[in-house]
């Protein structure tokens, strides 16, 4: 027996004091001043605001006020929303019960003004439709008030919430802020992440005195919402954003995806909101990564602000005290509604790239010297006429056979007879009856240095990189070609065993069907242990255990196989890279002007597998800036 000295003395269960329990609320609902405002602008989009005012000091440290036009409140409303846990809602239904998976609101827990009043020094006004306004001086937990007051909100009715000394009453987390800029820029982001779900409402933000933004309220329409995303997520955003819709089994999504030409080296600019509730979901990293896979480096990321709206009983936002997390029902189903979706308008947005891509080239242009001996007459046109029959005035129109496979078209098979010494390869002469505007890339004109073909289009030129345009078609042609037949396998003569985790052996047999169907068949091999009988054809030798190990930390992080698609986009991306027509290759016009009308009938020719484009466009009124016409 154990000497009863020894023993711990049993513990003495008390019970904490309001203003202890309230500080402990703060540290997890408001854990900065950026929390603060979230917290206080939700409680005014609840109140049915339509004009929402923030003003901070210090990055709201020191000072941040809120101001809405909402309904308000009363002075005895304003007392009671001071006690913890007091909400206006949630209601009990008809058995007496409240039902807390069914949320309509931004707000529901009722922690954020007893705990932000429990830890500053905070000042409550508010003026309801029909009565005089009324304030309440909350510190530290003391409450005194209400009592008659001013009002001078952004509305005739609202709420004004002024907040002084934010932590005051805790100094020790004061500490652990970040530098004024820090703390301001989070109050920025959060502010424009809820000034991104509701377009109908107008925000503004002033810091220290200075205005930071203001948005005006827009119609709760499709334009209204790109108008104010435009405006957060910057003017390239809205000239080339694809608007998104579609529904599966009761959840609908909405929003827009910027084209894969237009691309970033982070997530940041990558949005998901769901019921109007912004939130942050590593879910959303891996589908956007999934619907794009075939069009971006791996290290580059596409810039989208998708709204998925759902029943409230199939989606749990009470995951976390601030609410930036949710918990769907069916995740897969919303998984494959937010892949497909982004993957069929991609599809469906055909040829187009980004309008940077024209910009850029023209920064460049002129931020960069002009050589004296570019323009020379002898580089632009050769003092001898081409060698060879001229080319047919038919050249417009692309020959029948003309289609991309992994092997170079066989009207591609030999280099074109040389038309023109110098930087310009061939050159086709303009014909009176070619009508530019009938094709969006435009007729060609030109080949310039064995590599690009530039056309002339209605309004303009475009100038395109043959390879990669080329390389695009060929691993569509691919694409297809897998999706009509199969994925072809090969049985391994002897069996790869490969050790795994019981969690991580668990997810891969779960999807062993999907697996199969892209050529790799998984059996279980005893616990925490799978057993490769087959692999698809078109990787040859590969190290199978690293890809099992890559597929299941895929199933973990973002719940699909993104290892095995990526394999296959790497390796059809190589081989039609090796089919497809070379830089360096003369083309005659008969197959300059196919390769660019295969390109508008091609979903994704915009941009090569790497997210590259394969054409410029630039306008006419462009270059005749460029020359001072302008």
């Amino acid at each position: 027996m154990p000497d009863s000295a020894h023993l711990p003395s049993r513990p003495v269960i008390r019970q904490l004091p309001p203003d202890a329990i309230n500080r402990i609320a703060a540290g997890e609902v408001v854990e900065r001043p950026a929390a603060a405002v979230k917290e206080l602008v939700e409680n005014a989009l609840d109140a049915g605001a339509r004009s929402i005012k923030v003003t901070i000091e210090a990055g709201g440290l020191k000072r941040l006020i809120v101001e809405d036009d909402g309904c308000g409140m009363s002075g005895d409303d304003m007392r009671l929303a001071l006690e913890r846990h007091a909400t206006s809602k949630l209601a009990p239904g008809e058995d007496g019960r409240i039902d807390l998976l069914n949320i309509h609101t931004m707000g529901f827990r009722g922690e954020a003004l007893p705990s932000i009043g429990s830890v500053s020094r905070m000042t409550l006004t508010s003026r309801t439709d029909g009565e005089d306004a009324a304030e309440l001086f909350i510190e530290a937990g003391r409450i005194e008030g209400p009592k008659p007051a001013a009002f001078s909100g952004v509305g005739l009715t609202g709420t004004r919430v002024e907040v002084r000394d934010l932590f005051h009453a805790t100094p020790a987390r004061l500490k652990f802020m970040k530098s004024e800029r820090s703390e301001t820029m989070a109050v920025t982001d959060t502010l424009k992440r809820l000034a991104m779900s509701r377009a109908d409402v107008a925000f503004q933000l002033e810091s220290n005195g200075r205005n930071v933004f203001r948005y005006a309220a827009h119609p709760d329409t499709p334009t209204g919402r790109l108008e104010r995303l435009g405006a957060i997520m910057g003017r390239e955003f809205r000239e080339n954003a694809l608007e998104i819709e579609a529904e599966r089994e009761g959840v609908h999504l909405t929003g827009f995806a910027g084209l894969p030409t237009l691309n970033r080296g982070n997530a940041q600019k990558q949005y998901l909101f769901v019921n109007g509730r912004p939130v942050k979901d590593r879910m959303l990293n891996g589908v956007i990564r999934a619907a794009y896979q075939d069009f971006l480096a791996r290290d580059r990321h596409p810039m989208a602000a998708l709204f998925v709206d759902l029943d409230p009983e199939y989606v749990d936002v009470n995951v976390h005290p601030a609410k930036t997390e949710v918990r769907f029902r069916d995740a897969g189903n919303v998984r494959g509604l937010i892949i497909g979706a982004l993957r069929h308008t991609l599809a469906a947005a055909g040829h187009r790239a980004s309008t940077t891509v024209a910009s850029a080239a023209l920064g460049k242009v002129q931020a960069e010297p002009v050589q004296a001996d570019v323009f020379r007459p002898s580089t632009l046109w050769a003092d001898r006429p081409a060698r060879g029959a001229a080319f047919s005035p038919s050249a417009a129109t692309p020959p029948a056979a003309y289609r991309p496979s992994v092997s170079a078209p066989e009207s591609l098979g030999e280099p074109a007879s040389p038309a023109y010494e110098g930087g310009l390869s061939a050159r086709v002469e303009p014909e009176r009856d070619t009508v530019e505007s009938d094709f969006p890339l435009g007729v060609a004109r030109a080949q310039l240095h064995e590599t690009y073909v530039v056309a002339q289009t209605e309004d303009g030129i475009v100038i395109v990189d043959q390879h990669a345009a080329h390389e695009r078609l060929v691993y569509e042609d691919m694409k297809r070609q897998m999706a009509d037949g199969g994925v072809k396998r090969q049985a391994l003569l002897i069996p790869d065993v490969v050790e795994l985790s019981e969690d991580e052996a668990a997810r891969i047999l779960e999807r062993s069907d999907e697996l199969a169907e892209l050529g790799l068949e998984v059996e279980p091999f005893g616990v925490g242990a799978v057993c490769i009988r087959a692999t698809p054809a078109l990787f040859g030798e590969m190290d199978v255990a690293g890809l099992v190990r890559d597929l299941a930390d895929d199933f973990a992080e973002y719940d699909a196989g993104l290892a095995l698609k990526e394999r296959f986009e790497e390796v059809m991306g190589n081989m039609a890279c090796r089919g497809s027509v070379r830089a360096g290759r003369r083309l005659n016009a008969d197959e300059m002007n196919a390769l660019l009308r295969q390109m508008e009938r091609t979903p994704h020719s915009g941009q090569c597998n790497h997210g590259r484009p394969t054409y410029v466009e630039l306008k006419l009124a462009d270059i005749e800036r460029l020359f001072g016409r302008r």
